[in-house]
């Protein structure tokens, strides 16, 4: 039985990116997934990006994501492709829960934040 796009994306979650301390596929990092199957198993091509093009961790998260889909059950060859394009944009990339998490979890368009319009106990 063939690896399922469900399973890889599963397998990505535990990696975080250590500068921000969330994991790449709820921060939307991850923007596909190319299953292959072939006679001796499957070839895994996936493609990512990093939170921005000078991301110091790059090579680190590269690395984690790579050894992380060779250690899957039935990948015969893995590869990391690194894009740009589309830039990462963590509005409209992110869970809601990664975007709560950096602060973008109102209408920014609100400038006063979360809470506008709460009235404060005294």
């Amino acid at each position: 039985m063939s690896l399922t796009e469900d399973q890889v994306y599963q397998a990505l979650k535990p990696i975080e990116d250590p500068e921000l301390h969330l994991g790449i596929v709820d921060l939307g990092l991850i923007y596909g997934v190319d299953i292959n199957p072939q006679p001796a198993g499957d070839d895994v091509k996936l493609t990512m990006t990093f939170t921005s093009p000078f991301c110091p961790y790059g090579p680190q998260l590269k690395a984690a994501v790579h050894k992380t889909l060779a250690g899957l059950p039935g990948v015969q060859q893995a590869a990391v492709n690194i894009v740009f394009t589309p830039p990462w944009d963590p509005r409209t990339m992110a869970s809601e829960e990664c975007r709560i998490a950096l602060g973008l979890g109102w209408d920014e368009e609100d400038e006063s934040g979360p809470g506008h319009g709460v009235e404060s106990e005294r």
